[in-house]
């Protein structure tokens, strides 16, 4: 039986792990050719043969998001690949958390330049192939963060606030050309997320937080991601956000 998405081509990057894993994992069993990108190239092989295995079809394209030239390569080759791209999920992304007094101003140039440059760039070098089918899906990957404002996490926070104005402009901009633009904005979710944390006294905040509810699993994004890109082509879903059940903020 053809699944959802057989005959759609996605992109997801941030593949090697977490939400993006889970995602293109999903996306390929319901039948979608899968272009998976990350710098991690041991793991994308990893998780192609996964996907293989299980009777999906995938690429692996290491890449660094936040190398424009790179992430162009990148959706060139899956075009050349399979003629087409119909979904991109943009997830790369990276939660360096800290108070902005004493901050190293590093941490805050990798998240601007992986969370907002990243997705901007892979959205940028994506347009044009959508545009000329006049369809496509474009998946943003924003946070709780991008609503709501806390100490600690001040940059962070701009950043994903950053997606979110992002991801309205550029609906406003493509709804015309039938590409649709959906954002999701998830609460505490178990991955790799808090472990890249720099900062001691932030992530020490964090892994209590974490361990003070049930998170959600990578599987609930990417299954959100799932309904989204799955809606008929006259429905769009525009936004998402999903907490776990005892998250409060």
């Amino acid at each position: 039986m053809p699944g959802k998405l057989t005959g759609k081509v996605a992109i997801v990057t941030g593949a090697s792990s977490g939400i993006g894993e889970a995602t293109a994992v999903l996306l390929a069993k319901e039948g979608a050719k899968v272009a998976v990108i990350a710098r991690r190239a041991d793991r994308l092989n990893n998780l192609v043969q996964r996907i293989q295995t299980a009777g999906g079809e995938a690429l692996p394209i290491p890449a660094d998001v936040t190398d424009e030239t790179q992430i162009r390569d990148a959706i060139a080759k899956t075009q050349s690949a399979w003629g087409q791209v119909d979904i991109l999920v943009n997830n790369a992304g990276v939660m360096l958390l800290g108070m902005i007094d004493g901050a190293d101003t590093e941490d805050w140039r990798r998240m601007i330049n992986l969370n907002v440059l990243g997705l901007m760039y892979a959205t940028h070098a994506v347009l044009p192939l959508l545009k000329a089918q006049n369809s496509g899906h474009i998946v943003n990957i924003s946070s709780v963060a991008g609503r709501v404002a806390n100490a600690g996490s001040g940059v962070y926070n701009a950043t994903k606030w950053a997606v979110g104005a992002f991801s309205e402009a550029l609906r406003k901009e493509v709804y015309q050309n039938q590409i649709r633009v959906t954002i999701i904005e998830p609460g505490l979710v178990a991955t790799e997320l808090p472990q890249h944390i720099t900062d001691p006294a932030a992530k020490e905040l964090a892994a209590k937080f974490y361990g003070s509810v049930k998170p959600l699993e990578s599987e609930d994004i990417a299954t959100a991601i799932l309904y989204a890109v799955t809606q008929p082509a006259h429905v769009n879903v525009n936004e998402i956000l999903i907490r776990p059940t005892e998250q409060e903020r």
